[in-house]
């Protein structure tokens, strides 16, 4: 598209050049009239305009416009010359352009027409390739259908020679494939088992054999450093008095003073021949300290009647409560421990009349605290929850005659109700080994109890009926048929039992306990449980020949 003035002109490749030049030359003519019909109406508007002037005017302006007509018409040939010449090289500018665009679009065409037939004949030599493909893959999957059957042929042949070797294999070891596979799993079973075993067995000897020489350098001088006082109580305290005249005013008329005496303490008053003095029976320490301190104010005072007997006893008791409550205190400030729940603190006090095989539980907890604490510095582990935890391990045994059930289950029961963390809880609960060891301070915990109970002089009891106890046990569970031995160890707390693993299975060897402790437990008498524990082995004999 080409322009000419503001008018586009287009050209299209059937419009000829002369007639295009007409057309031009036209279009120039019609600018040339118009622009004379332009000035004439000018000057006739002047002549119309100055018309008034005067004759001479109208001369001169006739003159002038003469004049500016002919200038005009001048004008006007010149400028067509200049239109004609510049629109001729213009035509011949827009026809070379022309020509030369003809020329790229035949050579673009061309071009292209080369470059489809090319890819044309590309195309053609791929489908002939790709035809040329398929038949050989057409024939490489006619080879291989014939040879996938050949192969199923010879598997099929292949299972059946297998099938016919296992029969025969079968037949002549006289075991089925099943059996031959268990019996191959178990001996692999057993071998990698011995292997783990064993492993598992120097890995302890060489622990234990480390750990042997430290525990008893921390446990040696926690001993050392533990220097405490003994206390060794009965169920049976004596009251001494000043003369024994003193007997009668107890007893009262008709025995009413000495009745009064045990209603109001609930203890038993034995008044026999014993000179200046009298016996109380009770099986609660606290209930004999009671009526002991009630008899020596009595005695002191000298009015000894119910009344006064109701009214010495209540405040007595009410003496008792407090020096119970600070005793627990001062065992706090002694092991500096803080922060101890109100209840605990009067459940410890209460222990210092609490006795446990002639031992002072009270004075042991404090045994088992200290121990704890000193063996729990050395390793660099919590102390203080070892030193709780071994002063609150046997808390139960302040309610233990009160409330049903064993003192370790009574004191994790008291120490979580008031407010103790649960590694605390945890490590009381397992000092008798009841479960497994949670954490290092709970071990710390056990060995200090062992410790404080097992040291000469600590605890006492009967040594013929201590031996005939532990012997009663280890008789109950040879009597159980399949039992090759029976071990009572702990001081009685436990009896170990190793059965024959021909005579009993695993699961015959859970009833086995289950039936020896209901045994022990209707036959023996004895403080606190017993743990039973059935050892099964099995042992597997080769020889290399």
């Amino acid at each position: 598209m080409f322009y000419w003035g503001e008018a586009p002109l287009i050209l299209l490749p059937f419009v000829s050049f002369d007639l295009l030049k007409e057309v031009v030359v036209v279009s120039i003519t019609l600018l040339i009239a118009i622009s004379i019909i332009v000035l004439l109406s000018g000057v006739l508007i002047f002549i119309l305009v100055q018309k008034k002037s005067g004759t001479s005017a109208i001369f001169k302006a006739k003159q002038e416009a003469k004049a500016i007509i002919d200038n005009a018409k001048d004008e006007s040939g010149r400028q067509r010359r200049e239109v004609e010449i510049e629109t001729k090289e213009k035509l011949i500018n827009l026809k070379s352009d022309f020509e030369r665009q003809t020329r790229e679009r035949r050579h673009k065409f061309n071009e292209t027409e080369r470059r489809l037939v090319k890819k044309e004949e590309n195309l053609e030599r791929k489908f002939q390739g790709l035809e040329r493909k398929e038949r050989e893959f057409s024939n490489k999957e006619n080879r291989l259908s014939e040879r996938s059957r050949g192969i199923d042929e010879r598997e099929t042949k292949v299972n059946e020679i297998k099938q016919k070797a296992l029969e025969e294999l079968e037949r002549i070891a006289n075991i089925t494939q099943e059996e031959a596979k268990k019996e191959l799993q178990r001996k692999i079973e057993d071998e990698a088992k011995l292997e783990a075993v064993q492993t598992v067995r120097k890995i302890e000897e060489e622990t234990r054999e480390k750990a042997q020489a430290l525990a008893k350098d921390i446990i040696s001088q926690a001993i050392q450093r533990s220097a405490a006082e003994h206390v060794v109580e009965t169920t049976v305290s004596v009251v001494d008095l000043p003369s024994d005249d003193m007997k009668g005013r107890i007893i009262g008329r008709e025995g009413r003073n000495i009745r009064a005496l045990e209603l109001a303490t609930g203890v038993d008053i034995i008044v026999d021949d014993t000179p200046e003095a009298v016996i109380l029976s009770s099986f609660d320490p606290i209930r004999r300290e009671m009526a002991r301190l009630a008899i020596e104010k009595l005695v002191l005072d000298g009015r000894i009647h119910p009344a006064r007997i109701e009214e010495i006893v209540v405040t007595v008791k009410k003496d008792l409560e407090e020096k119970i409550k600070q005793e627990g205190e001062s065992v706090m400030l002694e092991l500096r421990i803080q922060n101890l729940h109100p209840e605990l603190v009067k459940l410890l006090g209460r222990l210092k009349y609490r006795t446990s095989y002639g031992q002072n539980v009270l004075q042991h907890s404090k045994e088992v605290a200290f121990l704890s604490a000193i063996m729990a510095r050395e390793l660099g582990v919590d102390v203080n929850v070892a030193i709780r935890a071994g002063l609150l391990h046997d808390i139960g045994k302040a309610v233990d005659r009160e409330v049903e059930g064993t003192h370790t289950e009574l004191s994790v029961k008291l120490t979580r109700k008031y407010g103790e963390s649960e590694r605390i809880v945890a490590a009381i609960a397992s000092h008798h080994r009841d479960v497994d060891f949670p954490s290092v301070e709970a071990v710390l915990v056990q060995a200090a109890d062992t410790l404080s109970a097992a040291r000469p002089g600590a605890r006492r009891e009967l040594l013929e009926a201590y031996i005939k106890r532990l012997e009663k046990l280890e008789e109950i569970a040879n009597t159980y048929e399949g039992v090759a031995k029976a071990f009572a160890l702990q001081a009685g707390r436990e009896i170990r039992i190793i059965v024959e693993s021909k005579k009993i299975s695993d699961e015959k060897a859970s009833l086995a306990a289950k039936e020896i402790a209901q045994r022990i437990k209707d036959e023996l008498e004895y403080p606190g449980k017993i743990k039973v524990t059935v050892i099964r082995e099995m042992r597997a004999v080769e020889y290399a020949r």
